[in-house]
């Protein structure tokens, strides 16, 4: 378990620099295993003690002290009973968790996607998903902690609401911003 003030959604990549110890162990085992594991989301506001399990995607760089920046990928969310200072012998933390065992081919409602793909062009994305679920539309809208907490503990239908206020307020940000490009120059 990685106590952190992050709660990554499942198919986000995040990239994490390792350099305590009992996280270098931990990360190590996972190397050497090819084992998830969670970031437990340690923030006040977590109040459903949720997590987010985790794969090791890559490691993008070592360095001589033994520390990594890696790249990790959420394939799952959970649910913490107990957390543990120590893990089992070892030196970093475990934990008692749920698995939620998300679908993350959930398609978006039809209504969603013509707003999405505009979003995406004032974004300057000119490729659209091949499959347009409601995780890839939350990982793309990066969404702020709040809204991923809120996010995941709504139904589809209320998900996809929540979605397209989001991409309404986020295009009517980039297109405003479009517009006044123009509007201010440097002196």
């Amino acid at each position: 378990m990685f106590p952190l003030a992050i709660f990554p959604l499942p198919g986000e990549l995040v990239p994490l620099h390792i350099f305590e110890p009992r996280y270098k162990q931990l990360i190590d085992e996972v190397e050497k295993t090819d084992i998830a594991f969670g970031i437990f989301f340690n923030h006040v506001m977590n109040k459903e003690k949720l997590g987010s399990l985790v794969k090791l995607e890559s490691v993008l760089k070592r360095y001589p002290g033994g520390e990594s920046d890696i790249v990790v990928r959420c394939i799952d969310l959970f649910t913490m009973s107990t957390l543990f200072r120590n893990y089992k012998d070892r030196i970093y933390p475990g934990g008692d968790v749920n698995y939620w065992k998300m679908d993350q081919t959930v398609p978006v409602a039809e209504n969603l996607v013509e707003p999405f793909k505009e979003y995406l062009r004032l974004m300057n994305i000119s490729k659209m998903p091949v499959n347009t679920t409601l995780f890839n539309i939350a990982n793309e809208l990066n969404l702020d902690v709040q809204d991923k907490l809120k996010f995941v503990m709504l139904d589809d239908q209320k998900k996809n609401k929540l979605l397209m206020s989001r991409i309404k307020y986020q295009s009517h940000l980039l297109s405003e911003a479009d517009r006044l490009k123009d509007k201010f120059h440097l002196n």
